[in-house]
């Protein structure tokens, strides 16, 4: 892998695959990122070029390399269980409430084990927490209250 700084716009990795295809990744300063995928026969023809956000990247690379090396870690497939990072927009419905009234447990049976704030986790949030614009909650449950959470917390 060769990594090459782009002044002003961020970093680009690029990697070549044990088949000869290329691959780059644009790392933006803005916390996006551009995929690329170049033909096979042609290694100057893009094939592929998609503009992730920053949560989508983040998505994507716990994808591509699970940590599944602790003991403690909860596996999805033998207790029917997932985990999730649901992004919170600025312009939310429930940014400035409070988590209590978002009533997630009760409505969905998932629960949120944290809230991801800057650089700042934030485990066991109580019902009192004031939710912001920005936040991302990890929250667990079945496959089907996790996505029910994340439906309300979509709510405009």
């Amino acid at each position: 892998m060769s990594t090459t700084p782009l002044p002003g716009i961020g970093v680009q990795y690029d990697l070549t695959l044990r088949d000869h295809r290329h691959l780059s990744v644009v790392a933006h300063r803005d916390g996006t990122r551009t995929l690329s995928a170049y033909r096979a026969d042609d290694p100057d023809a893009c094939s592929l070029s998609l503009h992730l956000s920053g949560p989508e990247a983040a998505v994507l690379a716990d994808t591509l390399e699970p940590n599944d090396h602790s003991p403690s870690l909860l596996h999805t497939t033998d207790l029917g269980l997932v985990a999730e990072r649901l992004p919170l927009s600025a312009t939310s419905y429930w940014n400035g409430r409070v988590l209590g009234d978002a009533r997630l447990r009760t409505e969905t049976g998932a629960s949120v084990v944290a809230v991801l704030r800057r650089a700042e986790a934030i485990p066991s949030p109580a019902p009192d927490f004031r939710l912001a614009g920005g936040d991302t909650l990890i929250v667990i449950g079945t496959r089907e209250g996790v996505d029910a959470a994340a439906a309300i917390l979509e709510r405009d």
